[in-house]
């Protein structure tokens, strides 16, 4: 086999074996909070998940690092490879940071005890899983305030804003209402006081026409008593001319 033959042979073989062994890499993905509020004194837990299509291994790697708020600086909290936590032994963190986390769950969260306000910052959790090894990682930014987070000044805006626009459609509401509320008894009285007024005039015209009846009446009875009386006297005077003959 010629010199020629030996290269084009072991190329080939390389090429082989790099399609049958190696995997294609996937991206893997990691998760955690976006933000968190605590208080000075208190304990936080970071909690970090991921996927991946391979499965956990004493390969897979996770790193937790911290960068302070208003700096550039960035500092190494905790370490997982080879199937055993590490937790560093310096800084700021000492002896405050906990692994609560499980790799086989690919949970991969620790707890930060004792909050103080340098403990402001981002953390940043990454994932390495082999062959998943492409991927981003993910931040949660914390916020350590005194005693209760102070509401923002957008809320308390809002709420004073809110407020405002509230009492002023109950007043708006109120008057429309009492505005209603006087039409109607207004429209019921007039109509009653129609009623009245037309039950009124029918009894004044009723006593009219009574009251030009009777003298009518009367006038009437007048004279037929008269009538009646002279025809009397005038047979009393003919029986008395009677008599007399």
């Amino acid at each position: 086999m010629g010199h020629n033959e030996k290269a084009a042979y072991f190329c080939c073989v390389t090429l082989l074996y790099a399609l049958s062994v190696l995997n294609p890499t996937h991206a893997i993905s990691v998760t955690t909070h976006h933000n968190l509020h605590k208080t000075v004194g208190s304990d936080v837990t970071l909690y970090c998940g991921f996927w991946s299509n391979e499965y956990v291994s004493d390969l897979t790697t996770l790193s937790w690092r911290f960068r302070p708020d208003n700096s550039r600086e960035i500092i190494s909290i905790f370490h997982y490879g080879n199937g055993v936590p590490y937790i560093e032994k310096w800084g700021q963190f000492r002896g405050r940071v906990e692994w609560v986390g499980d790799i086989s769950k690919q949970d991969g969260s620790i707890v930060i005890r004792n909050l103080d306000y340098i403990d402001n910052g981002t953390f940043t959790c990454d994932v390495k899983n082999p062959p998943d090894v492409v991927g981003t990682s993910s931040d949660v930014h914390l916020t350590v305030y005194d005693r209760i987070p102070p509401i923002g000044a957008g809320v308390v805006s809002g709420a004073i804003i809110g407020t405002f626009l509230g009492i002023i459609l109950l007043i708006v509401g109120g008057l429309y209402l009492f505005r209603y509320i006087v039409r109607r008894r207004a429209r019921s009285e007039t109509i009653f006081f129609k009623g009245a007024s037309a039950a009124e005039r029918g009894k004044a015209s009723g006593k009219a026409v009574t009251g030009t009846k009777g003298p009518v009446l009367y006038a009437t009875l007048d004279q037929s008593k008269s009538g009646k009386g002279a025809s009397e006297k005038k047979a009393k005077t003919s029986e008395s001319k009677r008599d007399r003959k």
